[in-house]
């Protein structure tokens, strides 16, 4: 391994590291600098701006400007580190004990600094087909970020033959993930006298009759003919994440707000549970609610609709990524990522980064060293595949 390669991805990633690109924040910074860097190379690089023109994705491009390349994907977002106990600065990389501490370090920036730190080798290969860098933004939110260079693909970019999601793996292949949905259900009552019911509508009742129908339909997804052993666990699930509502103890609550979400196995429908849901509002809870005054309501948003990943046996990403990783297996993730939307728009797409999701949103957050040096001789191994 080159050890110019290692030290720029490690120089890489500190500079990354650096831009607090939480979700509810701007990437901007650390998209000039990275398209600074490229443009120094000699690489042509293009944006998609968010509509509010406050994040960005950056394609750029290395080799021949044809179809048949690879992509490499990964954003440049980050859960935040408020609330968490770290022991030290997450937005400085920490060197110790063979591990890269950070936020971002394991999920994902390390995966971007080494794709951005093997440029040079992938000019030097004069490559026969691309080699796409795709970071995007807003993927710990909505996976929306990297939606319009994919449709441009194929237009006035070069439609890849493959696409690797350099989510963490331990450097495994990961042909396989599930889907997530996530809603914000709004149960909006009316105040009275706890002592009065009968003069209002309790919002919180409510919600929480709502809840418990959520977690009851959960169970079904648990059913034996629904199960898929290559997950953990091997059956979707119904969660409720947060919920907040009412004024005082004595207050029939006038609003009640839940946030909620679906993982599904592939194949299961993201939107079955919100109509199931949503059966149950009209049926039990809304009349329950409305029994006594007229105009409580209960209104549901879908906030996030990401795809799940299906298993291609024998397609191109699967060959070249076990390939590349000298493997002959794959697994599946019970995470979800970018990888579906890639495969929905019909390229053929593996999960495969460095380091470890036990190690992700967590403090003291951390990438093994060895693994940041096992993603590079990946990376060396595709720029001779992609030369040959």
């Amino acid at each position: 391994m080159s050890d110019e390669i290692k030290a720029s991805a490690l120089a890489l990633l500190e500079r990354l590291m650096a831009f607090e690109t939480q979700s509810d924040k701007t990437n901007l910074p650390l998209i000039d600098f990275v398209e600074d860097y490229l443009r120094g190379l000699g690489v042509p690089v293009l944006r998609a701006p968010n509509p509010a023109g406050d994040k960005a994705a950056l394609l750029a491009t290395i080799g021949p400007m044809i179809d048949g390349g690879i992509v490499l994907s990964g954003h440049t977002d980050v859960v935040p580190p408020e609330g968490q106990k770290w022991t030290s600065d997450p937005f400085a990389l920490r060197s110790a004990d063979g591990r890269l501490y950070g936020r971002g370090s394991c999920d994902m920036k390390g995966f971007d600094a080494i794709a951005l730190a093997m440029v040079p080798s992938f000019k030097a290969a004069q490559l026969r087909r691309p080699i796409q860098i795709l970071l995007s933004y807003d993927e710990e939110t909505s996976c929306e970020g990297s939606l319009d260079f994919i449709r441009r693909f194929g237009k006035d970019v070069p439609r890849p033959g493959a696409v690797i999601v350099g989510e963490p793996t331990m450097m495994e292949v990961a042909d396989a993930h599930k889907s997530i949905a996530t809603f914000r259900t709004i149960v909006t009552g009316h105040e009275a006298h706890s002592a009065k019911p009968a003069l209002g509508a309790n919002a919180v009742a409510c919600a929480c009759d709502i809840v418990s129908e959520i977690y009851r339909l959960a169970l079904a997804y648990e059913a034996p003919d629904r199960l898929n052993a290559r997950f953990d666990p091997p059956y979707s699930t119904l969660h409720v994440g947060t919920i907040h509502g009412g004024t005082a103890r004595n207050i029939l609550a006038r609003e009640c707000v839940f946030h909620w979400e679906f993982r599904g196995l592939p194949g299961e429908s993201t939107m079955a549970p919100l109509r199931l849901v949503e059966a149950y509002i009209a049926n039990v809870a809304l009349p329950r609610l409305t029994r006594f005054v007229a105009g409580p309501k209960v209104e549901t948003a879908v906030e996030a609709d990401v795809p799940g990943l299906a298993a291609e046996p024998g397609s191109p990403a699967e060959t070249l990524a076990l390939k590349l990783s000298r493997s002959n297996r794959t697994n599946a993730v019970s995470y979800a990522t970018e990888a579906g939307q890639f495969q929905l728009a019909g390229l053929p797409t593996v999960v495969c980064g460095p380091g470890s999701i036990d190690q992700a949103h967590k403090p003291d957050e951390f990438l093994e060293l060895s693994q940041l040096e096992s993603c590079i001789g990946f990376m060396q191994r595709l720029a001779v595949e992609m030369a040959g």
